[in-house]
């Protein structure tokens, strides 16, 4: 069975800073919409079929949530689609914004 890793904020940095990955944000758009991880995108039901569509299955993908836990099972939905290299946020984007406060976006209207 395809499987996904967790991975801890400072690696996700790492990824992030080293090479390209996509990060997608689980999270509800409105909170997605108050504050996220810079370039990430938020996805649900609905974006699913288009992210599968437009995102190379040989991308690494983190997946990101309120915590780290809701980001496990949607990570190994990615996974599952034929995605090689997937990852869940270990705790989440709080876990994030408490180590980098500078590296967060929000989109304005």
């Amino acid at each position: 069975m395809v499987q996904y890793q967790h991975i801890s904020v400072e690696q996700a940095k790492q990824m992030i800073d080293d090479k390209a990955v996509v990060v997608v944000d689980i999270r509800d758009e409105n909170t997605f919409n108050a504050a996220h991880i810079p370039n990430s995108l938020h996805l649900d039901g609905g974006s699913m079929t288009q992210f599968m569509q437009n995102t190379d299955e040989s991308m690494p993908v983190i997946v990101t949530c309120y915590h780290g836990v809701s980001s496990q099972p949607a990570a190994q939905y990615i996974a599952e689609q034929g995605y090689s290299e997937v990852y869940s946020l270990d705790g989440g984007f709080t876990q994030w914004h408490s180590t980098y406060p500078e590296q967060t976006a929000t989109i304005t209207e």
